[in-house]
């Protein structure tokens, strides 16, 4: 899962990179407003961890902008001001949530995750398809009820496609999810975890649509 966070703090920026990459999220990173406009126009994200006292444009202006544009990503709001007014202004700006510094990691994490599964329209915390289940919070995933040991790229990638069963995602759109800035990507990656979801879950679990990309298969 791939999330933008704008954040102009070093310190802040690098903690919540870092720690929200150890919970399996692929973070880009930017540190002001203008920055943030460049990269949501250009990348897709399941959410955005969004400031709102940034340099060059401030967050509000960044949030009123894509909510103008009818960009609907989830954005949640991260930030020092706690006044109620400044809570209101950034909900009525179009903000989906709102948090106030200083925050846990945990529940920083938890909150991305409802917004993503708010925005995917579901309800219950986990994904289900056929005896597949997932559960993001916990990283876990079973199949007929057993335990089964995933990396965090096999879970992201299986992620992917359960958030979206019967769509086709192409090798781009699941490198998209899986890597952000910087990170080097195989000519092979997506291949090889799928490789290793197949020989963990069955060899049918995922389909490859020939020169289209791969979806989960049907129940």
């Amino acid at each position: 899962m791939r999330l933008l966070l704008v954040e102009d703090d070093p310190m802040i920026g690098e903690g919540i990179r870092d720690g929200l990459g150890q919970e399996g999220f692929a973070v880009d990173w930017v540190r002001d407003g203008a920055a943030a406009e460049t990269a949501l126009g250009a990348e897709p994200y399941a959410a955005v961890l969004l400031d709102l006292g940034l340099p060059r444009k401030g967050g509000l202006e960044v949030l009123r902008a894509a909510r103008a544009q009818r960009n609907d990503v989830p954005i949640l709001v991260i930030t020092a001001r706690d006044a109620v007014a400044d809570r209101i202004r950034g909900l009525d700006a179009g903000a989906d949530d709102y948090l106030v510094k200083p925050f846990d990691l945990d529940e920083l994490a938890a909150r991305v995750r409802a917004l993503v599964r708010r925005a995917e329209g579901r309800a219950e915390p986990v994904l289900r398809h056929g005896a597949i289940v997932l559960n993001p919070a916990t990283r876990a995933a079973t199949l007929g009820g057993r335990p089964v040991a995933l990396s965090a790229r096999e879970f992201a990638l299986l992620h992917a496609l359960m958030a979206r069963p019967g769509m086709v995602l192409s090798r781009a759109q699941l490198e998209e999810r899986l890597y952000g800035w910087g990170e080097e990507v195989g000519s092979n990656a997506v291949e090889v975890h799928i490789h290793n979801l197949r020989r963990k879950l069955g060899a049918g679990a995922i389909r490859n649509v020939r020169g289209v990309g791969y979806t989960i298969a049907a129940e």
